[in-house]
């Protein structure tokens, strides 16, 4: 038998796990021998991985292979071993650039799910769907309170935040029952009709995309956004990357745009999503950004939207990508599941928590999916587990162009052995 560890997360507010008591016997049909770190704050109680078959432990220092979800704590990386995890280090972020090198000085091997992608590139092992879903549900509850603020009690006044609801089943149930009364509801001038807007298509977007198909959302195409109908409702604008950015003065048109090339060659582009906010009520982001790319939305580009006396109609930011000061220029600070949204202002840059202040209300919780921890964590097992064997049958004493992995696995493995591999290496000058 091949064995592995599932480690208990440290961030107060995470309740998944990598793996569910429903994939425990199919692991042992295997060959592969589970031991799950005791916790108190799992969605699933110790008890049920028991009952499924595997073992329980206080600590996990007999595992060769220890898989969990979020960043470990340096203290808790043990020897030599193989991590399995979301390191938030491919960007070569700060925060964790001491964790990245405390895993190369104990001699430990990295596997990074958000790495494991096919030979197009696209990823197999995520949570992005439940990003969309949770951060799109926030998104219509935040407008609902930044509404009753205002002194509007609309049919959103009804809705709860993601984390509060026992299901997506019982929250989208809301949804689509607020959605009904909202084609029937006259809300403010400037909310009439609720136009939101998705960026992305990709799994965080298809989430979103998904609870507004429940609000009972129409469909509107970016280029017929200012021709908006009358009368109460509600439309969605699914923005992809081809209504976000033109070429730089002396380029092609962009009338047979290649996706491919801009990601290849971001710098020749500039961004225009900016002449599409004056339509939107509502902004869901859900694109991947990095500074190699233009903004979404940019300070500058909310002050010029706010200087009139009048209110926009911009009135929320559900940023699901949750990139601090990235596509969205005026998310400055995460947020969580407890406290879940704060207003730019427009005037001083400060971010209150709340939905009071002149500037758009932003939603930036780091951690959507852990709002629906059971079913997330299922999927999330779901994907995963044609992963585990390989990663436990593996040999790791060997040279890395030697280790037997699937591709997939070999992409994602960014420290082998106390080394950094040939493709991540840039992340030395990080370190």
């Amino acid at each position: 038998m091949s064995k592995i560890g599932v480690r208990r997360e440290v961030l107060r507010e995470e309740r998944r796990a990598p793996l569910a008591p429903e994939h425990m016997a199919r692991l042992h049909g295997a060959g592969v021998d589970v031991t799950v770190q005791r916790s108190t704050q799992r969605i699933f109680d110790d008890s049920e991985f028991e009952r499924a078959g595997a073992q329980l432990a206080d600590t996990l220092e007999a595992c060769p292979l220890i898989i969990g979800l979020k960043e470990v704590p340096a203290d808790r990386l043990f020897e030599n071993k193989v991590h399995a995890f979301f390191s938030h280090t491919i960007k070569g972020q700060p925060k964790n650039m001491p964790m990245l090198l405390h895993l190369m000085e104990r001699g430990c091997t990295l596997i990074d799910y958000e790495k494991i992608t096919d030979d197009a590139g696209r990823r197999l092992v995520f949570f992005g769907l439940y990003a969309g879903i949770a951060g799109m549900i926030d998104t219509l509850w935040a407008l609902g309170r930044r509404l009753e603020h205002e002194g509007v009690n609309s049919p959103l006044s009804k809705l709860r935040s993601g984390h509060e609801y026992a299901t997506i089943e019982e929250a989208t149930a809301d949804i689509e029952r607020v959605g009904a009364e909202l084609w029937k509801t006259a809300l403010p001038e400037r909310f009439t009709p609720l136009v939101i807007g998705v960026t992305g298509n990709g799994n965080a977007a298809q989430g979103a995309l998904r609870v507004l198909a429940r609000l009972g959302a129409r469909s509107l195409h970016p280029s017929t956004i200012g021709q908006l109908p009358g009368g109460p409702g509600v439309y969605q604008v699914n923005f992809r990357t081809r209504d976000l950015v033109e070429p730089r003065l002396g380029l092609p048109d962009l009338s047979d745009f290649d996706q491919d090339e801009y990601f290849r060659r971001p710098g020749r582009y500039r961004g225009v999503f900016e002449r599409f906010l004056p339509y939107l009520n509502v902004l869901v982001n859900c694109i991947y950004w990095d500074d190699r790319y233009p903004r979404l939305v940019t300070l500058e580009g909310l002050r010029a939207l706010f200087d009139d006396p009048r209110p926009p109609r911009l009135t929320v930011i559900g940023d699901i990508s949750c990139d601090v000061r990235g596509a969205i220029e005026a998310t400055v600070r995460s947020t969580t599941p407890d406290s879940p949204v704060y207003v730019y202002d427009i005037e001083t840059g400060a971010a209150p928590s709340g939905v009071e202040g002149r500037g758009p209300v932003i939603l930036a919780v780091y951690n959507l999916p852990s709002e629906f921890p059971r079913e997330a964590s299922v999927a999330f097992g779901d994907a995963l587990l044609p992963f585990i064997e390989p990663m436990a049958s593996a040999d790791y004493s060997t040279t890395f162009e030697k280790l037997a992995l699937p591709d997939p696995l070999r992409r994602a493995v960014i420290v082998y052995r106390g080394e950094l591999t040939p493709a991540f290496a840039y992340l030395e000058e990080h370190l």
